[in-house]
Order: structure tokens, then sequence, then C-alpha cells
């Protein structure tokens, strides 16, 4: 069994991107690398065990176990010194990917309180697409009795495209809810 985005990439967005973009041959056509998500605690500083519970919410909400990030550098306006540990990331890949960015699209995103669509600005220049999200609760594996802190969380999305208009066509074309633009507003 794969995963739906999977399916509806192979069997309509790449087509409809060789179309758009004239691609010669099928491994130009942009496709998903990797997902990233990160969650810095700034409070395991002084509470280590509050790093444990963002691992394990991190878990819960990604299916793969974080690598806990430790601190490269000491900062001492921040009390922090170098190699304590500091954030949990995961670096999701193949179906866990798929899986992880059609809940993102279709379950998460919608749930947001006054949502309007991502910023078309949070692009890299490379084809990479970046957002943020201020509380892990949106995800419908957390239990919000369960939840001791607020803590947000930064997604990256790598893909292929090899500039924003191809990554912006190609993301939407999968589903990412991205804001209008200006001129699309008044339609």
């Amino acid at each position: 069994m794969t995963a739906r985005l999977r399916e509806k990439y192979e069997k309509d967005v790449r087509k409809q991107l060789t179309e758009r973009f004239g691609y010669k041959n099928p491994h130009q056509v942009p496709k998903l690398e990797k997902v990233v998500i990160n969650m810095s605690v700034s409070e395991a500083i002084a509470n280590p065990k509050a790093l444990d519970a963002a691992a394990s919410e991190m878990q819960a909400i990604s299916g793969q176990k974080p690598v806990i990030a430790k601190a490269k550098k000491s900062i001492a306006a921040f009390k922090l010194r170098e190699g304590v540990n500091i954030a949990a990331k995961v670096t999701l890949r193949g179906d866990r990917m798929y899986v992880f960015l059609d809940k993102l699209f279709n379950v998460v995103l919608p749930r947001i309180r006054d949502f309007r669509g991502l910023s078309r600005k949070s692009f890299d220049g490379r084809g990479n697409y970046n957002m943020g999200l201020r509380e892990q609760i949106v995800f419908p594996e957390i239990n919000y009795d369960k939840v001791d802190k607020m803590r947000g969380m930064d997604i990256v999305i790598v893909t292929s495209a090899k500039n924003d208009e191809e990554a912006t066509e190609f993301l939407t074309a999968m589903g990412l809810p991205l804001q209008r633009t200006a001129g699309a507003q008044g339609k």
C-alpha cells in the first residue's frame, strides 16, 4: 500500500508539471526529497526533562524517533553551555514523508484558527519551503490534556525544484495551501 499523496504525485502532478514547464526528461520533474521537523526547547537548559516530553510528542507526530541536538556554542546571555541537549529533530523520507505531508495539508493546517493560507514568501530561492507552527496541539495525535507546555516547530519541505516558481507550482499541485496572490484576490 502506497501513500495517498505519492499516488497523486505519480498519476496527476508529474504529468501536470511536465505540460506546464515542458520537461524533456522525467527526472527533471520536481519531486519531494525530504521533510525536516525541528523543535527547539529553550527550557531544556534548566529542566532536561522538558526535552523528553518534546521528543515524545514529536515521535507521536512524525511516527519516527527524533534525534536530540546539542548546542554547538556556549551563549552566556541565554545561560547556554556547549554540548547541552537543546532541540529535537526528525528527517522524514519515503512513505513516512508523504503520509506526514498528507496529514499536514489536509488535517493540521485547516485546524489552525483563522487560517487563510501559508505565506508565498517562505521559499528559500532554491525550491525549498520553510514554515513554522506555534502550537503542537493542532496535530490529532497530541492529547491536549497531557500537554505540559505549548511548543512550536519548524518544518522544512525540501524539493528537487530548481527555483521558487517550479516549487510553488509543484507544492500547490500537491496540496500545500498557499495564500492567493494580490492580483487573484479580486476574482
